[in-house]
């Protein structure tokens, strides 16, 4: 029993002596021992630790045209259905499809024979009728030398006035009647009422053809031609600035081969469609090599405004924080601030902003690792061919710094 007992208050002495133990090694240590350690990593903040690595641009100020964009239909400005204007039958056709004509050219020939005859009975009409006119005349100047000796009455001398006169009638009524046989002849002879390229012939020699049947033909003009569009309300005041200052350029960019033509504004709608809330807008291009053809689509592009001397910086250099839009500036001794700036406008890779200076440097890449005061060393070689590559000439080099940077925790300010 007293063996048992022994071997009992040992353990209960090693059991208590390791618990001793654990608590004086999980015991806090001495805050003032303590007090001048920081975190690893902090640097970053207020630009105590390493530098981050970073490639910055340069700001460039320029001049900047405001686009707006939508997609167009090709329109031609003018599009005449050819038909005939008598009934008769088709004797010849002088085109072919897809014929480009001018205007006045001889496009059809109809039966004429007919009309012909018509114009030769009306010519006949008319020469019988001026010799009957030029007797009348003879006797009315020969009754006038009869009154004059006294041989016939004033009444026989009035009665030949009024013969001539009403032959006089007859012969113009027969000089309209020969015209109107002509235009009636002039009918047999279809011609283009304009230029432009033939579409499908659909009647050949031997087709009856009516005036309230199908079109012979029909002529697009294709040169110049337009492109039809719609812009959204918030933008008709830009368009009627535009078509006041004399048209606004226009940009029509074909999907094959990236092809461009350059028009001017024509026309803006007067009126607002309800339903889109779109206004209708249409340009004119010249056409001469017809790469723009009648129902094609188009990515149109209207000049609106030019913003003179805009700031200019790449669009992967802005961060949309929660206060707003922000860049990362390099300031003196190569330490960042975040600076507030105003989108003015954005297109492709490059925006125009307000808060930014030309010459100033702004962070392109690394900029997720910044916070205000962070200290950066610029990659030797990247500013320059980001800036060739983002914003053309004028953007600079960076400036070189020793390697070896470490990231710190990404941080929103």
């Amino acid at each position: 029993m007293k063996k048992s007992l022994i071997v009992w208050l040992a353990v209960a002495v090693l059991v208590a002596a390791g618990a001793g133990y654990a608590l004086t090694r999980g015991k806090p240590a001495d805050p003032q021992a303590t007090a001048g350690a920081a975190p690893a990593g902090s640097g970053a903040v207020g630009g105590g630790g390493p530098p981050v690595s970073v490639s910055t641009v340069l700001v460039r100020m320029r001049d900047v045209e405001v686009l707006l964009d939508a997609t167009g239909t090709v329109t031609a400005q003018s599009s005449v259905d050819v038909r005939p204007q008598v009934a008769s039958t088709i004797t010849r056709v002088h085109i072919k499809e897809g014929q480009f004509v001018k205007a006045g050219q001889l496009l059809f020939t109809l039966d004429a024979r007919s009309d012909e005859v018509a114009v030769t009975r009306a010519r006949a009409q008319l020469a019988r009728d001026q010799a009957a006119l030029a007797d009348a005349e003879r006797q009315l100047a020969r009754s006038k030398d009869l009154l004059a000796q006294n041989f016939i009455s004033q009444g026989a001398l009035d009665t030949n006035q009024t013969l001539v006169e009403t032959q006089r009638a007859v012969v113009a009524a027969n000089r309209a009647a020969v015209e109107a046989a002509q235009v009636s002849l002039s009918y047999t002879r279809i011609v283009a009422p304009m230029a432009g390229r033939a579409g499908a012939i659909v009647l050949y020699p031997g087709s009856s053809v009516q005036p309230s049947g199908a079109p012979l033909v029909t002529i697009t003009q294709l040169n110049p031609i337009g492109v039809a569009f719609s812009l959204p309300q918030r933008n008709l005041s830009a368009a009627l600035e535009a078509l006041r200052a004399g048209g606004g350029a226009v940009t029509a960019l074909l999907p094959e081969g990236g092809v461009q033509k350059t028009g001017r504004l024509q026309f803006v709608d007067n009126a607002v469609d309800a339903n889109s809330g779109t206004v209708r807008v249409k340009a004119e291009f010249a056409n001469p090599d017809s790469r723009l053809w009648p129902g094609a689509f188009v990515t149109v592009r209207l000049a609106v405004q030019t913003l003179k001397g805009a700031s200019i910086v790449p669009q992967a250099a802005i961060i949309q924080s929660p206060r707003g839009r922000i860049v990362y500036v390099v300031e003196a001794e190569n330490k960042v601030a975040a600076r507030p700036i105003e989108l003015v406008y954005a297109a492709g890779e490059e925006a125009a902003v307000s808060g930014v200076q030309a010459g100033e440097r702004v962070v392109v890449d690394g900029r997720q690792n910044l916070r205000p005061g962070s200290r950066v060393v610029v990659r030797d070689g990247d500013a320059g061919a980001r800036g060739s590559r983002r914003g053309g000439p004028g953007a600079a080099a960076s400036s070189a710094a020793p390697a070896g940077s470490a990231a710190p925790a990404t941080a929103t300010p």
